[in-house]
């Protein structure tokens, strides 16, 4: 009986496929650490346009969008006074609340109606009657609100945040505490009103919605 004789790897040759499955691990792990910037930077970018935004029309009209109480003579597309806001100097009205009908209806909140004003004005893309709410980097909306968890004045809301994220985000722009400074955050099932509660760690496992102070 002839027996054949196996060769195995060489040192070498082991090194070798190390080497390349070490350099794959890392452009993956390079990959993904690219993607998370650039959303990062998407959600500092968002944040800056809707703030450059809201200001611009309250110097441009001097009031604010969604409260703005002569949309409809301002702007020719709207056709209804149920498009102004009641010009009171706040935007009324919860983030995240779900409109029934588009905002030329007296129904709809004066948050709703925020982007529709910015959007007649051109100083955000799309059209007039359009309340739909912006989605954020991370799959969550982004919405107006005033005096969330006690801030005091309006801030923009990104909802849905992950815990990971969260944390990168407040280290980057405020003091790394989810229930102080300029950025604070409550859990997904959690409150954004007045008298919410804010997080004050975030766990990786968790989502957050995050107000930043305009």
């Amino acid at each position: 009986m002839q027996f054949t004789k196996q060769r195995g790897f060489t040192l070498v040759e082991i090194a070798i496929v190390l080497v390349i499955v070490g350099l794959l691990i890392g452009g993956v792990l390079k990959g993904q650490e690219m993607i998370t910037n650039a959303k990062l930077k998407r959600l500092e970018s968002d944040n800056a346009g809707i703030a450059a935004a809201m200001f611009s029309y309250q110097d441009r009209y001097l009031q604010l969008p969604g409260d703005d109480n002569a949309a409809q003579n301002r702007f020719s597309v709207y056709t209804a006074s149920a498009v102004n806001g009641n010009g009171d100097g706040a935007i009324d009205g919860v983030w995240n609340v779900t409109a029934t009908t588009d905002i030329t209806t007296g129904t709809t909140v004066e948050t709703n109606k925020f982007f529709g004003h910015l959007r007649a004005a051109g100083l955000i893309p799309g059209g007039a009657i359009d309340d739909t709410k912006p989605s954020n980097a991370y799959g969550g909306q982004i919405g107006i609100q005033n005096g969330a968890l006690g801030i005091a004045g309006h801030v923009t809301i990104f909802g849905a945040i992950e815990g990971p994220i969260a944390k990168i985000i407040e280290a980057r722009l405020d003091d790394g505490n989810g229930d102080s400074g300029r950025i604070q955050s409550a859990l997904v099932a959690g409150s954004m009103a007045t008298t919410g509660t804010a997080a004050t760690t975030y766990a990786d496992n968790q989502r957050y919605n995050m107000a930043f102070r305009l």
